[in-house]
């Protein structure tokens, strides 16, 4: 569809060129990194400032059309696609570093600047921000999907490292949520409500965000299992033993072949967990030993370690890139990501029961994850044409999350809901859901923000 006359000329007014109808910025902004796909938006508009958002969000509140935030686009839930048509809000351009204040250990950002680029601004300062979630995503749409990743098991998720937000509400309000302060019991914590709310409360043109300090040493390395559950049940020893690890990864079979195939490594085709460790170079020793006594109980082999930092990017970028390269596994495929997370105590049997429901459906799906706080991943490879794939890829998945949620999990760990996962809220949450839809209603009564996303459908 078009955009009326009235609106059209009104956001015109507003942003000029950086409106646009074209089909090709149109079809850009209906494409999604994994298996989700809608029908394009009416319109992509680029601001650069938070008043500008604000003028855009009036004007569609009074026009009743919906309004999506757009990132990088690297989400995998379908989050920013435009399902009911209307604006697409692409935020790219709002990519400027605000404010370091190294003293207090926090930056101030917009929502368009990415991790690596707020992490190239902070390497003089001795502080990195460390939430990592694979992607070059842009941290407002982190925070808008409550992100996490690979360094999550010591450092936390977007939930612990977002202090404060400026958001522009729907009628075009804007508010700040959160202080500078270490601390603060004032009232209800809106930082809390609006991380996570994938773009459905307020749209996010700001982020005050908390950093950590460089480690002064890093050790990193990578050793293999004869077994799945060998690597599993290796990995809940070592976070009941307490060992203070920054990363520690699993992959299975599939998913060493496809890094072997992908990035020219010659990983043996086994499970493996991949680790990390920061501290001082004395607590780095320590904790690297205690960990390889651990693994050494569970049958672990060929430990190699990255002992450059190149080495140790090389590592990374490998485990990173390992949604395209499990891609590559099965030409032409589309993948059905799973993203359930369960309590340490019972994460070796969440992974095995996947691994036989997998093989049972006759499916092609490599096992990965942050399993050192319970979160892992299948990427379920399907002929997008073939719909008893499809219906099984879904079968594999619904009863991921239904043991998920069965021993106090969640249907997902850190991807969001977004498209994908909405079937599954009422599961989770029970009454809880139409409470969360109560909570949009009242920030934004006529449902432009996000619509057809993560909350109950109105009546």
């Amino acid at each position: 569809m078009s955009l009326p006359a009235a609106i059209s000329g009104r956001l015109r007014t507003i942003l000029g060129s950086r409106l646009s109808e074209t089909a090709a910025d149109r079809d850009h902004h209906a494409q999604s990194e994994a298996f989700h796909r809608s029908p394009p938006p009416d319109a992509v508009a680029w601001p650069e400032t938070a008043e500008e958002v604000a003028a855009i969000l009036s004007a569609c509140n009074d026009a009743r059309l919906p309004v999506v935030a757009w990132g990088t686009g690297t989400s995998l839930e379908g989050h920013a696609l435009p399902v009911r048509g209307g604006i697409s809000l692409d935020l790219s351009r709002m990519d400027k570093v605000l404010e370091i204040r190294p003293e207090d250990m926090q930056a101030s950002v917009q929502p368009g600047v990415t991790r690596e680029a707020l992490n190239l601004e902070l390497r003089a300062t001795g502080l990195f921000f460390p939430v990592d979630p694979g992607a070059n995503a842009s941290l407002g749409g982190m925070a808008a999907t409550r992100a996490s990743g690979t360094t999550a098991v010591r450092y936390g998720t977007m939930r612990d490292n977002v202090l404060g937000l400026q958001v522009v509400l729907a009628d075009g309000r804007i508010i700040r949520t959160g202080t500078r302060a270490a601390k603060s019991s004032a009232g209800f914590d809106l930082t809390a409500l609006f991380v996570g709310s994938e773009g459905t409360l307020g749209v996010i043109t700001e982020l005050t965000l908390r950093l950590h300090g460089q480690p002064e040493e890093v050790a990193a390395a990578v050793c293999a299992f004869d077994s799945l559950d060998q690597a599993v049940e290796c990995v809940s020893a070592t976070i009941q033993s307490g060992i203070p690890m920054a990363r520690i990864e699993f992959v299975d079979a599939d998913s060493a072949r496809a890094f072997n195939l992908h990035s020219g490594s010659s990983l043996p085709e086994k499970p493996h967990l991949m680790i990390e460790f920061h501290g001082s170079p004395g607590a780095v020793r320590e904790d690297a030993a205690r960990f390889g006594d651990i693994a050494a109980e569970f049958g672990a082999q060929g430990f190699d370690w990255a002992t450059t930092a190149e080495d140790r990017a090389r590592l990374w970028r490998m485990r990173h890139g390992a949604y395209h390269a499990c891609l590559a596994l099965r030409p032409g495929a589309s993948g059905l990501i799973t993203d359930v997370c369960v309590p340490m105590s019972h994460l070796p049997a969440a992974v095995h029961a996947a691994a036989q429901d997998i093989a049972a459906e006759g499916l092609v799906g490599p096992i990965l994850g942050h399993v050192g706080d319970g979160n892992f991943h299948s990427l379920l490879l399907v002929d997008p044409g073939n719909a008893d794939e499809i219906a099984a890829a879904k079968r594999v998945a619904l009863r991921m999350a239904e043991r998920a949620l069965a021993v106090g999990g969640t249907i997902s760990g850190e991807h969001g809901v977004g498209i994908g996962k909405r079937g599954l809220m009422a599961a989770q949450h029970g009454e809880g859901w139409q409470l969360m839809g109560q909570i949009k209603a009242a920030l934004d009564p006529h449902d432009i923000l996000n619509p057809g996303k993560l909350v109950p459908d109105r009546n």
